[in-house]
């Protein structure tokens, strides 16, 4: 079954979630799937990168 958001366009499924099945994909699939994982990573690990700057930032201008 399709899902649709108010406008009417087609919302489409995550490739892959976390903890599903991986029984049913293929080879190919599998390796889409490690893509898409590796690069949310690195956009997590930017994340992570950027927040300890802000705090290391913070913690620098109040020890002054």
């Amino acid at each position: 079954m399709a899902c649709y958001d108010e406008e009417g366009r087609k919302i489409e499924a995550p490739a892959h979630a976390i903890g599903a099945d991986l029984s049913d994909l293929s080879i190919e699939e599998l390796q889409e799937c490690i893509v898409a994982l590796k690069q949310e990573i690195s956009r997590v690990e930017a994340a992570v990168e950027g927040k300890s700057g802000s705090i290391a930032a913070a913690e620098a201008f109040f020890k002054t």
